[in-house]
């Protein structure tokens, strides 16, 4: 798995796996916690990467999405939401940093 992780990020998870371990660990449990689907957990997480402004983890969940089969015009529709409590300025990023992932 770390050699799929790009970046800066997975040069940490090879350095340290013990820690990339225990990440995924809590991922994992964090996704059991409740009743939502992949998908709904997919798209939370992209809207949460849009409401803190992480361009990295907007790519990343994005890319997740698209793998997962989600359509553009969901992902999309979650940067649009985000307008009323992120600001207008914060969604077109987030919109454009969507567009950025073929």
């Amino acid at each position: 798995m770390s050699d799929k992780i790009p970046g800066a990020a997975g040069e940490l998870v090879r350095a340290f796996p013990e820690i990339w371990e225990a990440y995924s660990a809590l991922g994992k449990a964090t996704a059991e916690a409740g009743p939502l689907s992949d998908r709904e957990r997919r798209l939370v997480k992209l809207a949460l990467a849009i409401g803190i402004g992480s361009e990295g983890a907007v790519h990343s969940h994005t890319r997740r999405a698209k793998a997962e089969g989600i359509e553009d015009a969901a992902v999309t529709q979650v940067a649009l939401l985000s307008i009323g409590s992120c600001g207008l300025a914060r969604a077109v990023a987030a919109k454009t940093w969507i567009e950025d992932i073929d």
